[in-house]
């Protein structure tokens, strides 16, 4: 099959890896720097060059901000026939947008990245394909993930949503209010650490995109269920309150067993 990859980021050179032994393959970035960590494939700098390549499918892997910007950009150079997909962690306008092109396409979200996930070992990461998708993208994406090992999951945009709310905005959220009240630890301890590092990556991350993961609709429900947890947490330890923190510390095993 023929794919057009847009973005030569971390993970559009990471699908364009994945996919160019099986596949004839061409990425598209605007900067040919980041062509240079490429190899295997069709290296292209101006969108033109799309109409000779002639696309069976398109992956769209620019940033969030400009998902639907770098679609337009491309939708004069690929055939009519041609599915046109995403794997945006972030779906608003999406669905819109797919609405008006009239064209056939599919939605996933690999919810991994190359900043915290182990890519020679896939087994315990997650993917998203959504229902409304085109039936021959979605087997495309099935057989990819499958073959990667993911664990796969099918929402409609709206259950995206809801579950990006959930999985991403609560430890984003968690992460950054730790991250902002921390200072320098000369002997820091192991867990002090691991929550440094998970902080780093995260804030290594694009600032559109965590601003768009944080300002989904669903955010500010969850946000408040950590704020009403918090203060609860406060006034027992306020309170040196033993039985009530021994409840407090079984109902969190609980909820993680």
């Amino acid at each position: 099959m023929k794919i057009q990859i847009l973005g030569a980021g971390k993970m559009g050179s990471f699908f364009a890896d994945v996919l160019s032994f099986e596949h004839e393959v061409a990425i598209f970035d605007y900067n040919p720097e980041r062509l240079r960590f490429t190899y295997n494939c069709v290296r292209m700098s101006d969108p033109k060059e799309i109409a000779a390549f002639k696309p069976e499918i398109l992956i769209n892997a620019a940033t969030v901000q400009y998902t639907i910007a770098a679609f337009k950009q491309a939708l004069p150079y690929i055939p009519e026939s041609c599915i046109i997909s995403d794997i945006a962690s972030v779906k608003t306008g999406l669905k819109a947008f797919y609405e008006e092109t009239g064209r056939p396409f599919v939605s996933t979200h690999p919810m991994f990245g190359p900043t915290f996930a182990n890519l020679s070992n896939l087994s315990s990461e997650n993917a998203i394909i959504i229902s409304e998708s085109n039936h021959l993208g979605k087997v495309f994406f099935r057989d990819l993930y499958n073959s990667l090992k993911l664990n796969i999951f099918d929402y409609t945009f709206e259950e995206h949503d809801e579950t990006v709310a959930y999985s991403l905005s609560i430890p984003f959220a968690s992460t950054l209010v730790f991250a902002s009240v921390m200072k320098h630890q000369d002997a820091p301890g192991t867990t002090f650490k691991k929550h440094m590092d998970i902080a780093r990556g995260l804030l290594s991350e694009d600032d559109y995109l965590l601003t768009e993961i944080l300002f989904n609709p669903n955010t500010p429900h969850q946000l408040e269920q950590i704020r009403k947890k918090l203060a609860g947490l406060l006034t027992i330890i306020e309170a040196k309150d033993s039985p009530a923190m021994k409840e407090f510390l079984h109902e969190v095993r609980e909820k993680i067993a």
